[in-house]
């Protein structure tokens, strides 16, 4: 089922990840609502005339694609527009839900590891770690926060990437292949945020 979708990133480095997200759409990109090539400059606009615009843009969506890159926290926008994303708005008579949220890492230099890179322990066994200095504390606060908590693994305590924490963290080549699945997984986290320790603001 098709979703009407907003993705937050950083312009400077992510525009092309973005083009490329909402070409993977296909024919569901038309229910995207999010900037495009094709979306007039912004730049010289106030911060106050540049927030109405992302309010409308996000308010009728279900779900926020954010790109997660190298300096994404530089970005004055992105936190912001997860914390709207979260929250639940009222125009009139009609009151927005809570967005479903997820995460497309970037590929930087060949691959994650400037995200999530790889650790070997003694027994063997590997495991992806997360850098959270490149992610903005409401993406972190919103991460392995199931409650109850549903191990994927009940001896090694493991959860499942996609609902174990509200805001799941996607490869790009996973998400591209199909941005389907994890937009829907996101949708359907969004409908059951009482599984959920949710925070909603930065």
């Amino acid at each position: 089922m098709a979703h009407k979708t907003f993705i937050s990133y950083k312009y400077s480095e992510a525009k092309n990840l973005r083009d490329r997200i909402v070409d993977s759409l296909g024919e569901d990109a038309k229910y995207y609502q999010g900037e495009t090539s094709e979306s007039p400059d912004m730049s010289d606009r106030t911060t106050e005339y540049i927030k109405s615009k992302l309010k409308d843009m996000i308010y009728s969506t279900s779900v926020t694609i954010v790109i997660v890159s190298p300096n994404m926290i530089k970005s004055k926008w992105i936190d912001w527009e997860i914390e709207f994303s979260l929250k639940q708005i009222k125009r009139s008579e009609r009151r927005s839900g809570t967005n479903g949220i997820v995460g497309v890492v970037m590929k930087h230099n060949g691959d994650y590891s400037w995200l999530r890179p790889e650790k070997t322990y003694s027994d063997g066994h590997t495991a992806i770690m997360t850098k959270n200095e490149y992610l903005y504390e409401i993406i972190t606060k919103n991460r392995f926060n199931q409650n109850p908590k549903e191990y994927s693994c009940d001896v090694c305590k493991t959860i499942d990437q996609l609902t174990g924490s509200y805001i799941s963290l996607i490869a790009e080549e996973d998400f591209l292949r199909n941005p389907d699945r994890y937009i829907e997984n996101a949708y359907e986290k969004s409908k059951n945020v009482d599984n959920y320790e949710l925070c909603r603001q930065k």
